[in-house]
C-alpha cells in the first residue's frame, strides 16, 4: 500500500474511533449501547471499512460504498455506518493533491446513473432503520437519474443526501471551521467533538430524528443542543440534554449528526486543519473490555 492510502486509511478509523468514542449524548458510546446496536459494533465496523475507503477514486465511488457496506454486514449485524460510508466515500475519491473543498464538486459531477445502482443496492444491504415509506419505495426502484440526482431529490429530509445536492456544504462551511475552532479552544479531543454535536444538531436539525419522530421534535433537539453549548454549566446541561434524547429509547438518536461528524474529522485530518490526538489519548477513553477490538492503526502517525 502506498504511504498516502496508508495515511488515508488512518484517517478514516481514527475519523470513525473518535466519533464513536466520543460520550455524545444521545449516541452510542463506551457506556451505552441500543438494543440493536454497540460500541464494539462501530469498532468493528471502523475496521472494516479503513482499509477500503482508499480504494475509492473517480468512477469508483460506489462500488467502494458497496464494499463497504458488504464488509460491515460480515462484522456488524446492524446498520451501524451507512451515512458515514456514503460520506466518506465522495471525500475519499477527491485526488490527494487537492483539497476536498478543491476537488468534491468534480467527484459529485461524475457520478452517474451505475453509480446510483450500485447505491440502492447498498443501502437495501445495510437495512437502514429510521426510512420512510416513500424512501423504501424509492430505493426498491430503478434509478432514472445519477446518483447526485438522486440524492437532491432527498436533499430535504435526510442531510446526508443534501451533502452530495450541495458540494458538501454542511461539512465544509460549518463542521469542519467548528471543530477546527474547538480543537484549538480544548486540550481534549473528545470535549471537541461533543462540541461539534451540538454545534451540528444546533444549526441543522438531525433528520434521523426528523423522519422518525417529525420535524417538530428534530427542532426541539435542535433549540436544546444550542441551550447546552451556551449553559454556564455545561456538564450538566449536557447530561440534562442525553436524559431528553433519550426518553423514548433510541427514536431521539442524533444518528445523522455523527454522520456528519464523520466526515468533518477526516477532512480536518487529510486537510490539515486538525492534528491526530496522540493516541494514548484515545486508548484511555475506551475501557478495558473494548481494548482488543482496536486496531494497530491507532499507533501510526
Amino acid at each position: 500500500m502506498s504511504q498516502n492510502k496508508a495515511q488515508l486509511e488512518n484517517w478514516c478509523y481514527l475519523a470513525c474511533l473518535l466519533e464513536a468514542t466520543a460520550q455524545k449524548p444521545g449516541n452510542v458510546h463506551p457506556g451505552v449501547s441500543f438494543p440493536d446496536l454497540t460500541y464494539v459494533d462501530f469498532l468493528r465496523s471502523a475496521r472494516a471499512i479503513a482499509p477500503l475507503l482508499p480504494q475509492s477514486e473517480p468512477g469508483r465511488v460506489a462500488e467502494t460504498i458497496l464494499n463497504c457496506i458488504t464488509a460491515t454486514r460480515d462484522v456488524s449485524a446492524s446498520n451501524s455506518n451507512l451515512g458515514m460510508v456514503l460520506l466518506l466515500a465522495p471525500l475519499l475519491a477527491v485526488p490527494t493533491e487537492q483539497t476536498i473543498s478543491e476537488g468534491i464538486d468534480s467527484v459529485l459531477e461524475g457520478l452517474s446513473v451505475a453509480d446510483a445502482r450500485l447505491v440502492y443496492e447498498a443501502i437495501r444491504v445495510a437495512c437502514p432503520g429510521g426510512l420512510g415509506e416513500t424512501e423504501t419505495q424509492d430505493i426498491s426502484d430503478e434509478p432514472t437519474g445519477t446518483l447526485r440526482e438522486a440524492m437532491a431529490l432527498a436533499a430535504e429530509r435526510d442531510a446526508v443526501a443534501r451533502e452530495y445536492a450541495s458540494g458538501f456544504q454542511i461539512t465544509l462551511q460549518t463542521a469542519v471551521p467548528a471543530l477546527q475552532e474547538f480543537w484549538n479552544q480544548s486540550s481534549d479531543w473528545e470535549t471537541a467533538v461533543i462540541r461539534l454535536q451540538l454545534q451540528l444538531m444546533a444549526d441543522c436539525p438531525d433528520t434521523l430524528i426528523a423522519r422518525k419522530c417529525g420535524s417538530a421534535e428534530a427542532n426541539e433537539a435542535a433549540r436544546r443542543a444550542r441551550e447546552t453549548l451556551q449553559a454556564e454549566d455545561f456538564e450538566s446541561g449536557l447530561q440534562e440534554l442525553d436524559h431528553w434524547l433519550r426518553e423514548t429509547g433510541n427514536r431521539r438518536n442524533p444518528g445523522t449528526t455523527a454522520d456528519l461528524i464523520v466526515a468533518a474529522l477526516f477532512v480536518a485530518l487529510r486537510d490539515g486543519f486538525i492534528k491526530p490526538p496522540a493516541p494514548a489519548t484515545i486508548r484511555e477513553k475506551v475501557p478495558p473490555p473494548f481494548q482488543a477490538e482496536l486496531s494497530s492503526l491507532i499507533h501510526e502517525g
